[in-house]
């Protein structure tokens, strides 16, 4: 069997390179906070759910999966995640004999969504070169 070369380090374009220091997106976040987004609303179907409850006080599943246009297994596992979050609460009842499941942002949520957003200005901005 024939040996395979290997590059050494030094020979890498890479490795010529100077180290740079990483830095944080201004405004990105709180100093104490996460750089890391938040995974649990950064998935499309979650925030999706949680920005069309930032705009309306409830909404009921039914108009929620209208408006974010997705299954009802879907839409059901998602805000599952959310509610477990704390994000948003979910509100059962009967309309007669129908079931009517209602859902709201918690403030908790609305905060997590404003921290979110503001993440994810700060990092357009500095892509931009706006944040320097």
């Amino acid at each position: 069997m024939a040996k395979r070369a290997t590059a050494s380090a030094s020979s890498s374009p890479r490795a010529a390179e100077p180290k740079r220091e990483l830095q944080a997106v201004a405004g990105a976040a709180p100093a104490k906070a996460s750089l890391a987004l938040d995974r649990v609303i950064h998935e499309r179907v979650r925030l999706a759910i949680v920005s069309a409850l930032a705009v309306n006080d409830t909404l009921t599943f039914p108009e929620l999966k209208r408006l974010i246009g997705t299954t009802d297994g879907n839409l059901s596992v998602h805000a599952r995640k959310l509610e477990e979050a704390g994000y948003l609460s979910c509100h059962k009842s009967f309309e007669g004999r129908m079931p009517r499941t209602e859902y709201r942002l918690t403030s908790g949520g609305r905060q997590a969504l404003e921290h979110y957003l503001e993440h994810m200005e700060g990092l357009i901005r500095s892509t931009r070169g706006g944040g320097r």
